[in-house]
């Protein structure tokens, strides 16, 4: 039986309510920019007054509900306030005001399931000016009061100090009708005291990637921060994308994005290594208080608790990530977060030919973030978060923290097993699925076998035309039985599914394709709506996220866009940098 030298994936190196009398008018002043915003070309029409109607009672329950972000209240704000780039210090969160885009703004996206179904809003609000402005921050929404958190981090492996949010907005936390409660935050929004020497915007590139990656991750079922809306403007923003001195004027955007909690390892770091510990401690008992309420408040150990599920859930999030192909790019320690979703999309990327080298971030020079890393990278980011807590744990909870973190490969590699065991269609254990999974991954990766439509394809061929090799309409099968050990791990692969007692073949294809998704947003995908996006045609973006919803499920459109064919041959040169 031929061995397997290595395998990626499977081995990991060492507010109370308020309460609004009325809404303000869009605009108060008839000056000339104030009258050039407009959402589409098709939306310059007289706003009827059925529409008004429904912005009104659809939002206001979002307004009547939204809470001064209730940790502002618990904790002492920033001495200083305005927006001037400054050390922050003996504070978790700056007052800080959006900054208005400047020119005409367009709607290029929303997510109607995040409207509807998170915020409590009726889709037509998204036709009025004021959604537009509220979305850009242009106007604050009656009963926010937005803020710019203070965080540290490592930073491809070192300690960058302060960082912080600097170009994002909270507005502020949202209680919808199901008792969810939701953090509101606006990206590329502005300068905050956190911008060091940035200038606090986001560009239509990296804003339309955060939207549509966001959004897909969430439909193949990752944990992740959800997008509501993305506006384009036409205020022109300097951005030298590779950091080759070719700097570009691009156009600014800002994407209204949502999730349970902003706070990531790096918002206890900073406290910590500043020796902030009282600030520590209430910061943690109120991560703790609302978002772990299994975590009993007066246990003496529920900082060694807090941390044994922050590394269950991360060693989960990370096999996730790995299932689906995804790389995030910028493993921080800033952007990785407490409750372990996905946050802050940079330059991430989904796989296309296997690679456990695979890099999606030009910037990331060593492939430290490499796809293969990633389970590793998780590693270090936790031992670091147990550093930030040492000052809050007895030397006993401290050696049992360290064993907690030990245990994390363990937790990661029984989940990625169960993973890619799903991702095969195998039920129950079998002493050769270890080999079976490592033996494909290998020959994929010899081959260059694309990652996404291998295991799909896999899903949708029956076994009888597994057996007869019959994979003339199915490219990446295609590809994969070039290799000289394909026949031989075929045929293990099927004489292990005929182990399965009543399994049926079309049981068996309809788990893999519940699992496997067809579409991923791959970048040339989201390259090509961008170059329309960026001439003010939204379609693309449109027909993506639609697609990306339903990423499970073969799609007419989706199959005539070529998004499961080949990735078209001028894809090959793309590159994603940390520049945005």
């Amino acid at each position: 039986m031929w061995s397997v030298p290595k395998v990626l994936f499977f081995t990991v190196v060492a507010a109370t309510n308020m309460t609004i009398v009325h809404m303000l008018d869009f605009c108060q002043k008839a000056d000339s920019e104030c009258q050039s915003q407009d959402i589409s070309p098709s939306a310059l029409q007289p706003r009827a007054q059925i529409l008004n109607s429904r912005w009104n009672a659809s939002v206001l329950s979002l307004i009547q509900n939204l809470n001064h972000f209730r940790v502002s209240r618990a904790f002492p704000i920033d001495e200083v306030q305005g927006n001037a780039v400054r050390t922050v210090k003996n504070c978790i969160f700056s007052e800080s005001s959006p900054t208005p885009l400047k020119g005409r703004l367009r709607l290029a996206a929303v997510s109607k399931d995040v409207l509807e179904g998170l915020l409590d809003l009726d889709m037509s609000v998204t036709q009025s000016e004021e959604f537009l402005l509220y979305t850009s921050g242009g106007r604050c929404l009656p009963g926010s009061q937005p803020l710019a958190h203070r965080y540290g981090g490592h930073q491809f492996g070192y300690w960058a100090g302060q960082l912080g949010d600097g170009r994002a907005h909270l507005l502020g936390q949202y209680t919808n009708r199901k008792g969810d409660t939701w953090e509101l935050q606006l990206k590329g929004s502005g300068k905050t005291p956190y911008s060091r020497s940035g200038d606090g915007r986001a560009v239509v590139r990296s804003s339309l990637r955060e939207f549509l990656g966001s959004e897909a991750m969430h439909f193949l079922g990752v944990p992740t921060s959800r997008a509501a809306s993305l506006v384009v403007s036409d205020e022109p923003v300097l951005r030298d994308q590779f950091y080759d001195g070719n700097v570009k004027t691009e156009r600014g955007a800002v994407v209204l994005r949502i999730a349970k909690s902003w706070f990531r390892i790096g918002s206890l770091e900073i406290l910590s290594r500043s020796g902030e510990l009282d600030l520590l401690r209430k910061l943690l008992n109120f991560v703790i208080e609302e978002h772990f309420p299994s975590i009993q408040s007066k246990d003496s150990d529920k900082y060694l608790v807090f941390y044994s599920r922050v590394v269950n859930d991360t060693a989960h999030l990370m096999a996730q990530w790995a299932s689906v192909g995804f790389a995030h790019g910028v493993c921080n320690t800033d952007n990785f977060s407490l409750l372990s979703i996905t946050i802050d999309y940079g330059p991430f990327g989904f796989m296309e030919s296997y690679n456990p080298g695979f890099v999606p971030n030009t910037s990331d020079d060593e492939g430290r973030y490499s796809v293969g890393a990633q389970a590793s990278v998780g590693l270090f980011n936790l031992d670091k978060l147990l550093d930030a807590l040492r000052p809050l744990l007895t030397a006993g909870q401290q050696l049992a923290a360290e064993t907690v973190l030990k245990g994390y490969v363990d937790i990661y590699k029984t989940r990625i097993h169960h993973l890619f065991k799903a991702k095969l269609g195998l039920l129950g254990d079998d002493v050769e699925d270890d080999y079976i999974i490592a033996l494909l991954l290998q020959v994929m990766e010899d081959t260059q076998a694309d990652f996404t439509m291998t295991f799909r394809q896999l899903s949708e061929a029956s076994a009888q035309q597994l057996h007869k090799h019959n994979f003339t309409q199915a490219w990446a099968l295609e590809d994969l039985s070039s290799h000289g050990h394909f026949a031989d791990w075929l045929s293990t692969y099927l004489q292990r599914l005929s182990r399965q007692s009543h399994d049926k073949d079309v049981e068996r294809r309809g788990r893999m394709k519940g699992v496997n998704p067809r579409y991923v947003l791959r970048n040339w995908m989201a390259e090509s709506a961008i170059r329309e996006a960026e001439m003010n045609n939204f379609s693309e973006v449109v027909l993506l996220h639609r697609i990306l919803s339903s990423p499970f499920i073969t799609q007419t459109s989706a199959e005539e866009a070529g998004y499961a064919a080949r990735p078209p041959r001028w894809a090959q040169g793309l590159k994603v940098s940390c520049s945005s």
